[in-house]
């Protein structure tokens, strides 16, 4: 790592967070484009939901396979592969003419996006030393989290002036100059004793994550008593248990299941998991709110999110600084708080409130989210040998992306049920579906009972995700240990993690990767 100057890791890193905002610009950016697809494409509600869901599923379930094929194949090699499939699947989104060629593109999509974040994580611990590992993944979460917001700001902007083809199109530029930044700026690394290619337990976790993530997504649309909902949660649950026994049994397995007896390993990933939930409440139910409540349009909502952005930056920084003398349970444990703080205030949000009330309690909730989640990254990643960072990220990330799968669906039940609750009992059934719906049908009492209803579900779910981050700091503060004995200078044991050679540092896929697209169609 000597010979990879300081000033080229800073420009390697940029490429990394140029790979990873078009995935946070893609997120979102379909969200404002849905009612436009409708029209021009003449697609169905169903239709729409799998332009949704098929990202997703074939995104949560290649993120395993994706961080092993890094590992063995060669980082650099596979995320430029990866950076290929979504560049061109984007261009040839620009040009269908059905939404069935849409669906496959959106696919192809995803498959690129599962091995961008996995890989692009893994190859930051061949690119910077221990102690610059925490600053660069404030930058990298920087990046993601920046692509959020300009997604409605963006694409808002295109539709109003250009087809509806250039919000895919705007990814092209993107990644081409990711791509060359890729090729030019990145050092290979692989893990040079990696075995054959698990594909029993490769293709056991990608039908397995498939089957229970399109069952989760599913739950909020057709009732979780479903009998499709049903056999597909359950056929999901019997395939992983069966890849976990492969895993436990194979000489090389995919999936190193012995990270989960380390103490920082497991309790760090479940309080990142619990982050990404909470940030799914926050991401489902806020551009509902300024758009259908306060009235702000898609560009107008976009940027109204940015003070969430600017406290997850802020947050981010102020956990690499306080990470030594803290230490990572301190650390976890404050912003796990510092979340619940700020979504605590979002739960007493009232009809009449303004949009000065939102902008705090999202700064202070990004800055809970920052402070927890990159102390967690690089405490749990620098658990990690440096020849497994590929698979271990690409592990932590699944848990946290079936976690923010699960919180689309829990929330949006929630939501869902608390809006209903709150309608007058003679309420239209198409208000019922939607607040958007309620409000287009210009009654005035009715937009009202809708707006109160629906601000009355919201703090609901604010005040669940207030609570289960509360529940996250006390399990972090009470069973994540660390082991200060093996602690080296600048390591992350130093830190408050544990050190090992070769330790990695990252942050996974940012669960808005899943919420606020699938939000799209479930939404009340």
């Amino acid at each position: 790592m000597a010979s990879f100057s300081s000033s080229r890791r800073w420009w390697a890193l940029g490429a990394l967070v140029l790979s990873v905002l078009v995935i946070g610009l893609d997120a979102t950016v379909l969200n404002v484009a849905l009612p436009t697809l409708a029209t021009e494409l003449g697609a169905s509600t169903s239709d729409l939901q799998w332009i949704v869901v098929a990202y997703l599923v074939v995104f949560a379930s290649l993120l395993l396979p994706a961080g092993a094929l890094g590992d063995r194949f060669g980082r650099k090699r596979v995320l430029i592969a990866g950076l290929a499939a979504f560049g061109v699947a984007s261009a040839l989104a620009t040009f269908v003419d059905g939404a069935g060629w849409l669906i496959a593109a959106r696919a192809v999509m995803g498959a690129g996006a599962a091995v961008i974040m996995p890989v692009s994580t893994s190859i930051l611990p061949s690119v910077f030393p221990p102690h610059e590992r925490a600053r660069a993944i404030a930058v990298w979460t920087a990046g993601m989290a920046l692509g959020l917001p300009l997604g409605p700001i963006v694409g808002g902007y295109l539709l109003d002036h250009f087809w509806w083809g250039s919000i895919f199109l705007i990814n092209v530029p993107a990644v081409a100059i990711a791509l060359v930044a890729a090729v030019f700026l990145l050092p290979e690394s692989r893990d040079s004793s990696a075995a054959r290619v698990d594909v029993a337990g490769g293709v056991l976790s990608v039908l397995g994550l498939a089957t229970l993530v399109y069952g989760v997504i599913q739950g909020p649309v057709n009732g979780w008593g479903d009998a499709g909902v049903l056999a597909s949660v359950g056929a999901g649950l019997v395939l992983l248990a069966a890849f976990v026994t492969v895993e436990a049994r194979s000489r090389a397995p995919m999936m190193d299941l012995g990270l989960f007896r380390k103490r920082v390993f497991l309790w760090g990933s479940i309080g990142a998991t619990f982050v990404s939930l909470a940030m799914t409440g926050v991401l489902f139910v806020v551009p509902q709110y300024l758009q259908a409540v306060l009235g702000f349009d898609a560009f107008g909502t976009g940027i109204r999110v940015v003070p969430m952005v600017a406290g997850l930056m802020a947050g981010g920084l102020a956990g690499e600084r306080l990470l030594r003398p803290v230490g990572l349970r301190g650390m976890m444990t404050a912003g796990l708080l510092l979340l619940a703080a700020g979504l605590g205030m979002g739960a007493l949000t009232g009809v009449s409130d303004g949009y000065g009330w939102a902008a705090a309690w999202l700064a202070v909730t990004g800055a809970g989210v920052g402070m927890a989640m990159v102390p967690a990254m690089d405490g749990v990643l620098a658990t990690l040998p440096e020849d497994r960072a590929g698979s271990g990220s690409g592990t932590l990330q699944t848990v946290r992306q079936v976690g923010g799968a699960v919180g689309v669906a829990g929330v949006g039940s929630v939501l869902s049920a608390l809006y209903v609750a709150g309608l007058p009992s003679g309420a239209p059934e198409a208000a019922r579906d939607s607040v958007s719906v309620a409000v287009s049908l210009g009654d005035r009492v009715l937009t009202e009972a809708a707006h109160s209803a629906f601000v009355s579900g919201m703090d609901g779910v604010l005040a669940l995700c207030a609570a289960l981050s509360v529940l996250a700091a006390v399990l972090v503060a009470a069973f994540l240990r660390t082991t200060p004995e093996t602690a080296g200078p600048g390591d992350g044991a130093g830190r408050g993690g544990t050190a090992e050679p070769g330790a990695g540092a990252g942050l996974g896929a940012s669960p808005a990767a899943v919420v606020p697209v699938a939000a799209e169609t479930t939404r009340p």
